[in-house]
C-alpha cells in the first residue's frame, strides 16, 4: 500500500505542462514536493498565493508564507500573493486546470463529502464548495478505508455533501480509479495490493476490466 507521500507522488504524475493547480488541505499539499523534472506547473492556494513551491526545510520556514491549511510553504521565483477575493475569482472564473482535494467519502457517481461529520465541530466550509462547483477536473486524494476498516468509496455518501457528480479520478493508498457513469473503474493497484483486496475494500460499484497494472512510483 501507499503512504500519504506515495499518494501525492502518484497524483503528481497526472500534472501537465502549464497547468494551474489548486491543492486542498491534507495529502494534496504534499504534491508540490514531487513535481516531475522539467514540468512547469503553477500551484494555487485559496488563501491567496500562486506559485507555491515544496515545503521548506527545517529552520528555513517563513511564518508569513502559508497554504490554506496554515502550513508553512515556499514561494517559487515569480510567485504572486493576493487577497482571498482575488483567489476565489480565479477559482470561480474557472481559471484552474486541476483541483486536488481530500475527502471523507466519495460515491460511485462522483459525489464528494469532505467538510463535515455531524456532531463534530468544524471551523466552516472553507473553499471546498467553490472549488467543486467551479472545477471541471477534480482528483481526490484519500485513504481507501476509514480507521475502522470500512470503505470510503461508497454507493452513496452518508455524510453531508460538498459537491454532486464532480469527482473525475481518485487516488487512494490502494488504487487509482476513474469515476464513470457505471461506477469506479479500477485503473491501477498499489504495490503489494491485489484486485481482490480492492474489491473487498470498495463498497461502491467497481469495474475491473482485464489485467490491472501495478502503480509505478518513482
Amino acid at each position: 500500500m501507499l503512504d500519504r507521500n506515495g499518494i501525492a507522488q502518484r497524483i503528481a504524475q497526472e500534472l501537465q505542462e502549464g497547468w494551474y493547480v489548486n491543492l486542498g488541505i491534507g495529502i494534496p499539499t504534499l504534491i508540490a514536493n514531487y513535481i516531475p523534472d522539467g514540468l512547469n506547473v503553477e500551484f494555487q492556494s485559496e488563501n491567496g498565493i500562486l506559485g507555491m513551491g515544496p515545503f521548506p526545510f527545517e529552520d528555513e520556514e517563513d511564518a508569513d508564507l502559508i497554504n490554506a491549511g496554515k502550513q508553512t510553504i515556499t514561494a517559487l521565483a515569480g510567485a504572486s500573493i493576493f487577497d482571498s477575493a482575488t483567489s476565489f475569482a480565479m477559482i470561480r472564473g474557472q481559471h484552474i486546470n486541476l483541483t486536488v482535494l481530500g475527502a471523507m467519502e466519495v460515491s460511485d457517481t462522483g459525489d464528494i463529502a469532505n467538510w463535515k461529520i455531524p456532531g463534530k465541530m468544524v471551523k466552516g466550509m472553507g473553499g471546498a464548495m467553490d472549488l467543486v462547483a467551479s472545477a471541471d477536473n477534480i482528483i481526490v486524494a484519500m485513504s481507501h478505508t476509514n480507521r475502522k476498516g470500512a470503505s470510503k468509496l461508497l454507493k452513496q455518501c452518508s455524510l453531508p455533501l460538498t459537491g454532486v457528480k464532480c469527482v473525475k479520478k481518485i487516488v487512494t493508498n490502494m488504487a487509482v480509479l476513474d469515476v464513470t457513469p457505471e461506477g469506479f473503474k479500477l485503473i491501477e493497484r498499489a504495490p503489494g495490493v491485489t484486485v481482490e483486496d480492492i474489491k473487498a475494500a470498495t463498497e461502491g460499484r467497481l469495474i475491473v476490466d482485464g489485467d490491472i497494472p501495478e502503480m509505478r512510483i518513482a
